[in-house]
């Protein structure tokens, strides 16, 4: 309220000042340039018959006495005298830079920080006097007075008394505003599932900034498209984001995928795009995933899903899958052309354990589709023994086949439902996979948010009559691979067998150790 009464005060004074002074005497033009009739009655309106003659000189006006009151005339004309006339009904002149500085300056004392900050691009005269260190160091302490002197803000006060330039205490005020910003939400997300090893307060953060995804399309012709999210799909440690509504490229056209963090502020408007995603499709190979009746589906890594009307090549929705290690960070503190340096948070090295980095290892497994969680699970106590190293790569064994009581029943079948403008339907044996490595830490190690497909295989399992089927996913990271198996009386699937790969690169650069392939 207090910001809309000083804004209403402004514009009025501002209103007043450009009003025309049409009682002083101006001369009215009209768009010639000449001298405009006067507003009052014409001579025939009023009766009087129109001279044809010559126009009779204006007489003089009679000297007058010392009572001024007896002569109205000279008053009028010396009234007018004073008054400079106007040479166009539209002054260039700003009358708000022929105030005082002092009376500017009181206004301006009136503004709160969001608007001081606007004015300061109206003008040069503007943006001095809005940039005026003793109107900041006034807003500052008002807002931020009281904590100086907390212990911890030593380190502002330092600053403080290093910085001597123009302009810092605006400087400082906005980096309170955005530090205070910023600890306040990672204070939310301190709070850490024990399971997953990731933030419990991930998706109501993401929701209370008001957080959504945009796609951006570039074209091999230089043509640009940029949409927004038409949903997205929460789970406990991920999200797929769905655009759809029309308005794609043809797919074969797609040179490029850039997906942003956007933040909206109360006017739903972009306030931040931070990118997350920059993909080159043809340096990527696009992978055929499945297809219905009227889809099909391809993915491009990592996490992308492009549904194609068969038989055209018509783009008709784009998914994506999204893990939540630092997915707040990512979709926040990044650049609009920059992706999100997350900082390396490397253990201290245990030149003690000969094994170090090889065991004690947890996974927090999901899968899902768009819908509904498929299977979860939480394995602990992982390792890789001597001769699990081989090709570059540390073997996890998660689930074993020999193993009946680690075998885990999915709900449901494996498919992954689709929705565009005006189609809907289901791909079979598609589903997403996201995988939390947890090391013996418990900080997240190696976190993946992908679609996957499974294909049915020959081999027979001795344990379970039904069909096999494998799925392996692949990375520069690693590798998972998948063995299920379909029980056509219970309708369901099993899942007999779970092995991840790590890359021992990895490894070595995480734990600061030197195991060979």
């Amino acid at each position: 309220m207090m910001a809309e009464g000083r804004g209403e005060f402004f514009r009025i004074l501002l209103q007043g000042l450009r009003e025309k002074p049409d009682r002083s005497g101006s001369v009215r033009r009209d768009r010639g340039g000449q001298r405009a009739r006067p507003r009052g009655r014409t001579r025939r309106q009023a009766g009087g018959r129109r001279s044809r003659g010559r126009r009779q000189p204006r007489a003089e006006p009679r000297p007058c006495g010392g009572n001024e009151h007896r002569c109205p005339e000279a008053r009028t004309d010396k009234k007018k005298a004073d008054i400079p006339k106007a040479t166009s009904s539209v002054s260039k002149e700003n009358f708000l830079e022929r105030l005082p500085s002092e009376v500017l300056f009181k206004i301006l004392s009136y503004l709160d920080a969001s608007s001081l900050f606007c004015i300061c691009h109206v003008s040069k005269l503007f943006h001095q006097l809005a940039n005026d260190d003793i109107m900041w160091h006034r807003i500052y302490m008002s807002e931020f007075g009281w904590k100086l002197k907390w212990p911890d803000d030593v380190g502002v006060k330092e600053e403080l008394a290093k910085d001597r330039s123009t302009g810092r205490w605006k400087r400082m005020y906005f980096q309170m505003m955005t530090g205070q910003e910023m600890n306040k939400w990672r204070r939310e997300l301190r709070d850490i599932n024990v399971y997953t090893g990731l933030p419990r307060q991930t998706e109501w953060v993401l929701r209370r900034l008001n957080v959504s995804w945009e796609l951006t399309l570039h074209t091999q012709s230089g043509w640009e498209v940029t949409l927004e999210q038409s949903r997205a799909y929460f789970f406990e440690s991920s999200t797929t984001v769905r655009w759809s509504g029309g308005g794609f490229p043809s797919y074969h056209h797609i040179s490029s995928i850039q997906v942003h963090g956007v933040r909206k502020g109360k006017a739903k408007e972009p306030v931040w795009r931070s990118l997350i995603l920059d993909l080159d499709v043809k340096t990527h190979l696009c992978r055929f995933m499945g297809k219905d009746r009227q889809m099909k589906l391809m993915y491009l890594p990592p996490g992308v899903i492009v549904g194609i009307q068969r038989g055209r090549s018509n783009v008709a929705f784009i998914m994506i899958s999204l893990h939540f290690h630092k997915l707040v960070e990512k979709s926040l503190l990044g650049s609009p052309v920059c992706l999100y340096s997350e900082p390396v948070d490397t253990p201290p090295a245990d030149d003690s354990d000969p094994v170090f980095g090889l065991h004690s290892y947890s996974l927090h497994f999901v899968l899902h589709n768009t819908d509904t969680e498929i299977m979860s699970g939480h394995f602990g106590q992982l390792s890789c023994g001597t001769g699990q190293r081989q090709c570059g790569l540390v073997e996890l064994k998660v689930i074993n086949r020999t193993n009946m009581s680690q075998h885990r029943l999915l709900s449901g079948s494996i498919e992954l439902p689709w929705k565009s403008e005006e189609l809907e339907g289901s791909v079979e044996n598609c589903c997403i996979m996201t995988l939390t490595l947890l090391d013996e830490f418990q900080k997240p190690f190696w976190c993946v948010s992908s679609p996957v497909s499974i294909s049915m295989v020959k081999s027979q399992s001795c344990d379970y009559s039904g069909d096999n089927f494998l799925t392996v996913y692949s990375s520069s990271e690693g590798q998972v691979k998948m063995k299920l198996v379909w029980l056509k009386e219970q309708q369901q699937f099993f899942l007999i067998s779970l092995t991840l790969y790590v890359s021992i690169r990895k490894v070595n650069k995480h734990f600061s150790t030197k195991y060979g392939s």
